[in-house]
């Protein structure tokens, strides 16, 4: 068990501990405040709430009388119990904060009261008065006490940043340990970058790891590099303010929350358009393949190969398919797979290279409405940028894997794209950049089918099951042409363009 020592001199350093630690709580957490009377259990408490509520003026009433209050609707719900009250632990059960860690985090304080009949705490706090301020002494062991140290490494960094007093909120996760959150303060409102270097990852595919097969960023190095050669480009990437990279730390600007969907959560047609234009503009460019990061350190842009093509639509063949079917492929079952694809992939040979962004879709793009021109289209999430198929970041943008983008419109931005291309003169082949659209727009939606299989079965979030048929039928559009055949037709032999739901291909 890891014991921190924490001295906070009043209230303010109290609040502003309790916004680091309630961005430190995991669902499933108990946190358990000991300590006397005034010692400060309640103000902590408040704290963390009114951070996940993201309202520093919201109502946290003490629990004493009803001893549970609960916050059913934070982004990670709270259970807030003060036990002082209870007359023996075998009262306990009534309370229901079993129930309620299985939905976010329970925060008890007199734990001492339920008689050691209490959950495990993730984190045990005891509060000490230490003149006119406080001392904590936190216990907390693995994965918790990883992600408190972790919290307050950021709060160093943002101190050592010149933002003592911002405040911190959560923003967005990712699927990877990646985070953002809000920092607002004297500077306005900021981005923190929360990227610590990717764990190992296990070997799937001759003795290498997935991670390195896919070329996809191990640490925050990737980011920043494409971040200034996007920005040198004259595209708009968010400029970072401050840096720590050995620890993955990254304060950057905030661009809005304006996106490229309306209120509704449909795609907004001219921004999209635009979008398409921009891709032109980033495909026409001249790319250098490695790009400073620091003194010393390179981005070096990796190749979108063929072994990287096949690793993700063979995430179609170990989580779709299987699902599909009711059972998983057998060793023929794969070679066919892989040589269907094969025979497609051999088509790119010839397809033009350029910067693909890799993940250009409407979670990705920032619509600035007091910029002009391209200045208005605010790019994040480039760190896996490769050099590869050009059609690639116009597939996902014109078959937006989160919202439905029909086959009008789809037309309108692939016709969009084409005349910005020839305007800007050079050479430009349509039919071929079409095949090559075709081609990369199947090998990612079969990417994501399989991504989003797998995030329900391994991951318990089946929130993403929802998108299977807007994927799926994106896929069947793009099968259709006719360099697509041999993939065509080993998805049809097995079963997979079906609609499960009314056995529909």
């Amino acid at each position: 068990m890891s014991t921190s020592k924490i001295s906070l001199a009043n209230e303010d350093e109290a609040i502003r501990f309790g916004e680091d630690f309630a961005l430190a709580l995991a669902k499933g957490d108990l946190v358990a405040f000991s300590g006397d009377l005034g010692a400060g259990k309640s103000t902590l408490a408040r704290a963390i709430i009114r951070t996940l509520a993201n309202d520093s003026a919201l109502d946290v009433p003490s629990p004493t009388f009803t001893l549970v209050q609960s916050y059913p609707d934070l982004r990670l719900p709270v259970a807030h119990a003060d036990l002082y009250r209870l007359s023996s632990g075998a009262e306990l059960d009534e309370l229901g904060l079993d129930e309620a860690l299985e939905e976010g985090v329970v925060l008890v304080e007199w734990p001492e009261q339920a008689q050691g009949t209490l959950p495990a705490s993730a984190f045990a706090v005891k509060l000490y008065h230490e003149g006119e301020g406080r001392k904590l002494v936190i216990e907390a062991d693995g994965e918790p006490q990883r992600r408190l140290a972790r919290s307050l490494a950021i709060r160093r960094f943002l101190d050592r940043s010149g933002r003592k007093d911002a405040a911190r909120r959560y923003f967005l996760g990712d699927a990877s340990p990646r985070g953002y959150e809000t920092v607002t303060g004297a500077h306005g409102i900021e981005m923190l970058m929360n990227a610590p270097p990717m764990p190992y990852d296990p070997p799937v595919k001759n003795g290498r790891p997935y991670r390195q097969i896919a070329h996809l960023a191990e640490n925050v190095f990737a980011f920043v590099g494409m971040d200034r050669l996007l920005r040198a480009k004259g595209f708009h990437a968010p400029e970072i303010l401050a840096e720590d990279l050995d620890n993955g730390l990254l304060l950057i600007e905030h661009m809005g929350s304006n996106g490229v969907l309306d209120a509704e959560g449909r795609p907004i047609a001219e921004r999209y358009e635009a979008c398409a234009r921009l891709l032109a503009h980033v495909h026409q460019a001249e790319w250098p393949r490695q790009t400073p990061v620091a003194e010393a350190i390179v981005h070096t842009i990796p190749d979108f190969d063929r072994d990287a093509m096949m690793i993700e639509v063979e995430l179609l063949s170990a989580w779709y398919a299987p699902r599909m079917t009711g059972r998983p492929l057998d060793d023929a079952g794969k070679t066919s797979f892989e040589a269907a694809w094969d025979e497609v992939f051999a088509h790119l040979d010839g397809a033009e290279k350029s910067l693909t962004l890799r993940d250009f879709h409407s979670p990705n793009i920032i619509w600035r409405d007091t910029a002009e021109g391209f200045d208005r289209i605010g790019l994040i999430d480039f760190q896996d940028a490769m050099i590869g198929p050009a059609a690639y970041d116009l597939a996902s943008l014109a078959q937006d894997a989160r919202v439905a983008i029909e086959p009008e419109l789809e037309a309108r931005l692939f016709q969009a794209y084409c005349d910005e291309r020839r305007k800007l003169g050079g050479t430009f082949d349509e039919e071929e950049f079409r095949a090559a659209y075709s081609i990369m727009s199947a090998q990612r939606n079969s990417k994501i089918l399989g991504i989003f299989v797998r995030l329900d079965q391994r991951d318990g979030k089946p929130y993403y099951l929802k998108h299977l048929p807007r994927i799926r039928a994106y896929l069947q559009r793009s099968l259709t042409h006719p360099v697509l055949a041999p993939v065509r037709m080993w998805y049809e032999e097995n079963g997979l363009l079906r609609d499960p739901e009314s056995g529909r291909g």
